[in-house]
Order: structure tokens, then C-alpha cells, then sequence
């Protein structure tokens, strides 16, 4: 359980899947994963992080276009990580650090496995709700090409070429 802290404090910490525990200040924006005192690496996300960190831009205006949120907000960040801590209770942290004026973002979620693996099961729960998606498709036939494209579809090498491709080297670089 947190505890209680005063609005606009700084040196928060965050309780993590494995037992240790983490600064909030220690995570800035460009923090994707960290090594633990556990020994492992831990995967970082937080609101300010596009949806584009996991999937191609395209991609993400095409969910926002056809998911709708109940909360009635655009589809983001927030709404990915929300399916993967439905997928992964156990295994994911959030925090609500939005009182902590030092830090520039207001949600974080910590994994209990590396930036990877968590890029590989947001894929994966993305191609899942496309899945969902398209069996209420009236169109049988669209259907049935879209289970061939993902019988055909490799996750691990999605994730690979995309974080090669989006391994940005220089300041004017942009999202795929």
C-alpha cells in the first residue's frame, strides 16, 4: 500500500512486482527499462510515452479511429497498459504520481519483465483486439485473410525490426 504523501512532494518510491523498491525520482521520461537490486531489468512506461513506442504510427491512428475508450478519451498509453495489467496483474505496477511536481509525467508502470518482452506482449495484445475486432466484421471473407496474415505474422521479428527502426541516432529523427 503507498503511503500518504504531501501534494507536490518529491522522493516518492514505488513498491515493484519483485519486492524491491524504486525512487520515482530515479525514473525520468527517457527511462524505458532499469537494472534492479533484484538482478533483473524492469520495464518502464509513463503517460508522456506514445502509443508509437510499441506500434507504428499508422497503426495507432487506426486504433484510435476504431477503438473507443469508455472513459471517452482518445486511445493512448494509458489504455495499452491498462490491457496489459488486465493480461498481467501480478506482474505490473502503477503508480499515480501526478502530485510529484519533479517529475513531468503523472502515471508510470513498472514490469516485472524487461522493455522487450513488454514491447512483445503489447504486440501481442494489439493483434488480439484486432482479432476481436474483425470476427464482428460482417465480411467472412476479410476475416479469414486476416487469420492468414496473423498465422504468418512473427512477433519477436515485428519487435526486433521495429526497435531497430525506431532507434532514433539523431534529434530530427521521427516515429515510424
Amino acid at each position: 500500500m503507498s503511503k500518504p504523501r504531501v501534494p507536490g512532494a518529491r522522493g516518492g518510491e514505488v513498491s515493484l512486482p519483485c519486492g524491491e523498491s524504486v525512487a520515482v525520482g530515479d525514473l525520468d521520461m527517457g527511462v524505458r527499462e532499469f537494472e534492479c537490486d533484484c538482478g533483473e531489468r524492469h520495464a518502464v512506461v509513463m503517460d508522456v510515452h506514445p502509443p508509437s513506442r510499441f506500434v507504428p504510427e499508422s497503426l495507432v491512428g487506426t486504433l484510435r479511429e476504431t477503438v473507443e475508450p469508455s472513459s471517452g478519451e482518445e486511445f493512448d498509453t494509458m489504455h495499452l497498459m491498462g490491457v496489459v495489467l488486465e493480461e498481467f496483474p501480478e506482474k505490473i505496477v502503477s503508480e499515480d504520481v501526478s502530485e510529484d511536481s519533479s517529475v513531468g509525467y503523472a502515471l508510470l508502470w513498472i514490469a516485472d519483465f524487461d522493455a522487450r518482452r513488454l514491447h512483445e506482449i503489447v504486440v501481442e495484445l494489439i493483434v488480439e483486439l484486432m482479432e476481436h475486432a474483425v470476427s464482428h466484421a460482417d465480411d467472412g471473407e476479410t476475416e479469414s485473410e486476416f487469420e492468414q496474415q496473423m498465422h504468418a505474422f512473427d512477433v519477436e521479428e515485428f519487435v526486433e525490426r521495429y526497435r531497430h527502426e525506431r532507434e532514433f541516432e539523431h534529434e530530427s529523427d521521427r516515429p515510424v
